[in-house]
């Protein structure tokens, strides 16, 4: 299975001592990076929650955030950091005067993180009850980055499969147009009055053939359409590597329009070109 980098997962947890929701959101990003929103009462679990981040993802942007509301009637085992409220009460009260406007919430006070500490034992339970909350969202999280990859695959994989059509097209093509720009060339002579012995005329024929040959070309853009299709399949982590093959992929195609001299062929290119940007487009959302 492949797995999108953008995803969404949101989980409440109800218990005895309160109510908590933990949010994970990812974006786009070469590199694993992780942020996190944690109550300063339970910083500590963030090495603990970033080591498990990184031992199930590599790439993306990934924000945490956590918020916890205590039961009131689970207050016995809580304890007001007096001095610490003082000065909170009192930097609100200067920013009040300084404002002129305003009022001071006092549950909002008990609210600010430090005023309010919560027993060791509390502390203990509370801590355990997020962790395990924490491991039910990065499942839901993962399996929803799962399911976004496997959208992904199949756009992906329609564009491959329209990739191999149109090479297949092209290659259908090539004796046809050579023959035309055979006769093409010969009625150039005739309308010049050159004459020509047919050896002449099939040296021309060689070089021309040479310089329009595209073969080499539509064989590697299908070698590359099979490697592309096998990277899919095998899963994991390939955003990378199917950055690479789109690379590759599109390098051929230059070269096809380049050495185009006929209409339909230039098309192909141009469509070509079209299905590989927009692959290139979605495998940038792929981990």
């Amino acid at each position: 299975m492949i797995y999108s980098m953008t995803a969404f997962s949101h989980l409440e947890l109800k218990k005895e001592w309160g109510n908590a929701v933990w949010e994970i959101r990812s974006v786009n990003q070469r590199f694993l990076e992780t942020y996190f929103r944690l109550p300063e009462t339970f910083r500590n679990l963030e090495m603990t929650l970033r080591e498990r981040l990184r031992s199930s993802l590599t790439r993306g942007k990934v924000e945490c955030s956590l918020r916890i509301e205590l039961n009131n009637n689970q207050n016995n085992g809580l304890a007001l950091n007096q001095e610490y409220a003082k000065q909170v009460i009192s930097s609100l009260q200067w920013l009040k005067e300084t404002a002129n406007e305003g009022e001071i919430n006092l549950v909002d006070i008990l609210r600010f993180p430090g005023v309010v500490d919560v027993q060791n034992q509390d502390l203990d339970q509370i801590s355990q009850d997020l962790l395990a909350g924490f491991e039910q969202i990065l499942t839901d999280f993962i399996a929803m980055r799962g399911r976004e990859g496997e959208n992904l695959q199949q756009l992906i994989q329609q564009r491959l499969d329209a990739i191999a059509e149109e090479a297949s097209k092209v290659q259908a093509q090539m004796p046809t147009i050579l023959q035309w720009q055979k006769e093409r060339l010969q009625q150039r002579f005739d309308e010049l009055n050159l004459q020509i012995d047919p050896q002449r005329l099939e040296q021309e024929m060689v070089l021309l053939a040479q310089r329009v040959d595209v073969a080499e070309e539509l064989d590697r853009l299908q070698l590359h359409v099979k490697e592309t299709t096998s990277i899919l399949k095998k899963g994991g982590a390939v955003g990378r590597k199917l950055d690479f093959m789109m690379q590759e992929l599109n390098r051929e195609a230059n070269t096809l329009a380049s050495k185009s001299i006929n209409a339909d062929v230039t098309n192909s290119a141009v469509e070509l070109k079209v299905l590989i940007e927009q692959m290139r487009e979605q495998i940038q959302n792929l981990e």
